[in-house]
This record gives C-alpha cells, structure tokens and sequence, in this order.
C-alpha cells in the first residue's frame, strides 16, 4: 500500500504533499532536513493521509491535492485556511 500525505508546518503553516511506502519514516526524513524544501519549514505534522493499491493511483491523488481544487478540498474539510 502507498500512501499519500499531506504535512503542515508546525512553524509556519506551509503545506506540502507526497507519498510513501511509509508515511511516518518519511515525516522522520522530512524533519530530519533531508529534503530541500520541507527543511526550512521544520518542523512538519501530518494532517491528512490516504492509502493507495499501487503508486500510479497515489500518484493522481497526489497531483489532486496539489492542484487548486486539491487545495479546495482539503480546505473544506478544515485542513487549511
């Protein structure tokens, strides 16, 4: 299983979204530094995960999330403002 996450910063409230194998290892990493964009917002909670059968479908879901109406969806369902 694949599973799609979306983290907020704890420190500024930036957003980001991606998918693993394993979410929390992965949060690990990202709070470790260990990515160019996620280690000047540490530190990251996640606030909405997904599973997926496969990584083409978590793919298109990942994209979703990260398009206008992705942000739209997690908006209305009290994720962000």
């Amino acid at each position: 299983m694949i599973t799609v996450y979306v983290l907020k910063s704890t420190k500024d409230g930036a957003r980001y979204t991606g998918m693993a194998k394993d979410a929390e290892r992965r949060l690990k990493e990202h709070n470790g530094g260990k990515n160019r964009y996620t280690k000047g917002h540490i530190p990251w909670e996640i606030v909405y995960t997904e599973t997926h059968k496969d990584w083409s479908s978590a793919r298109k879901r990942e994209k979703f999330l990260k398009s206008s109406d992705g942000l739209k969806f997690l908006k209305n369902n009290g994720l962000f403002v």
